[in-house]
């Protein structure tokens, strides 16, 4: 009889699952035990995005792989997701390979349904955020700045639920008094999370940003540019030499050129070593600006 039973319910499957989908609001509403906690195949496009999914940044390349993989072998790891009141989905993680699956035309896909209100779906999506390998330095630190703000979590609780020392996270926290482009940089891994620790020293933003510009410019190391800050701060010039300037490629000096005429305006390129890099547009109004965002989109 066990036998027989069990067989019944495998042969349900996922596709008995789906047929009758439940609305289930906590674990005591009818079908909560038939949703909740199961991984069911769900149609695409009754799902939605979490609209606080804390990752800003895809990385195309890895995307790219990432579908191709796809096509082929299928979605390995179910995503997760919450059943909403007019019977469609909301992503509570694995953004990347619902993304992945849209763009390789895929039907459905594995999805685990939790229950979760806001605040939890928040939380959750921001843990299993800070927990990947490939986060910059400033998301992890936006994200940490979104548990303790929304979720009202202390940084000693924060530091529990992430798995971090609260001095790991203080320093994550503090690269988000940099000036915005500053952080724009080492999100682009233009400089360092340790380049923006040594920065957070010069309380002056303008000569803040000047450091900056010269550590890209003649890609500093953290430790030269700890030198230049503790040379700064005293008013001296550093002992150790500064690496010589690295000049931009001749093309590179020749599109910017380019760029300053066509836009009529001041234009910066910055290139690491690396070969990131940056492209500066100056305007001095707002009415410049509203003039090289019209001439941008037209060209």
């Amino acid at each position: 009889m066990a036998k027989s039973n069990k067989n019944n319910r495998l042969g349900r499957g996922l596709s008995a699952l789906l047929k009758d989908e439940p609305t289930v609001h906590s674990a005591s509403d009818d079908g909560a035990k038939k949703l909740v906690g199961n991984i069911i195949e769900i149609d695409l496009n009754k799902i939605t995005a979490n609209p606080w999914q804390p990752r800003t940044n895809f990385d195309k390349r890895n995307l790219e792989d990432l579908v191709t993989s796809i096509q082929a072998l299928g979605v390995i790891q179910p995503i997760t997701v919450r059943k909403k009141n007019d019977g469609t989905y909301e992503l509570i993680s694995g953004e990347r390979r619902f993304r992945a699956s849209t763009i390789a035309n895929k039907r459905t896909i594995p999805a685990y349904v939790r229950l979760a209100n806001d605040q939890e779906m928040l939380e959750m999506a921001l843990v299993e955020n800070i927990q990947r390998q490939d986060l910059d330095a400033i998301e992890i630190a936006l994200s940490y700045q979104q548990l303790i703000d929304e979720v009202k979590l202390t940084q000693e609780e924060l530091s529990k639920r992430v798995g971090k020392d609260r001095s790991s996270i203080t320093n994550y926290l503090r690269l988000l008094k940099l000036d915005p482009i500053i952080q724009t940089g080492i999100r682009d891994g233009m400089i360092s999370m340790g380049h923006g620790r040594a920065l957070m020293a010069i309380d002056d933003a303008d000569k803040q940003f000047e450091i900056y510009e010269r550590i890209v410019r003649d890609n500093l190391s953290v430790r030269d540019t700890e030198k230049l800050i503790k040379a700064v701060k005293e008013g001296l010039q550093p002992e150790d030499k500064v690496k010589e300037k690295v000049e931009l490629p001749e093309h590179y000096q020749t599109a910017m050129d380019r760029f300053q005429q066509r836009l009529n305006t001041g234009v910066k390129i910055q290139r690491a070593k690396n070969g990131k890099g940056k492209i500066i547009i100056d305007f001095a109004s707002d009415e410049e600006f509203e003039r090289l965002r019209s001439f941008l989109n037209e060209n």
